[in-house]
């Protein structure tokens, strides 16, 4: 496989982990909204502190940055879209809401 190929396969799993997040983060702030007074005010409470929403912009823009790079970046803009990745995984995971 040579380096675009491995470059766009990249770019598509990113897209779609984005994606998948993106969804998450979309239910949780509807379970929020669907809430009891209380819970709904520990959920938001609990969303703002966490910045999840900031994290997946983070990570989107990584993401848009990786696209756009020639192939001979792609490889070193790789590790600051998997880190913007992990803060967006870890904000997500604290923030769930059962």
């Amino acid at each position: 496989m040579g380096m675009k190929e491995m470059k766009d396969a990249y770019v598509a799993k990113m897209e779609a982990q984005v994606s998948e997040w993106g969804a998450k983060l979309k239910e949780m702030k509807a379970k929020a909204e669907k809430a009891a007074a209380q819970g709904r005010l520990e959920y938001q409470q609990k969303l703002s502190q966490v910045k999840a929403e900031e994290k997946q912009e983070q990570a989107r823009r990584k993401l848009e940055e990786l696209k756009m790079a020639g192939e001979e970046r792609w490889e070193a803009l790789k590790s600051g879209v998997e880190g913007a990745w992990k803060e967006l995984k870890k904000s997500v995971e604290s923030s769930k809401v059962d």
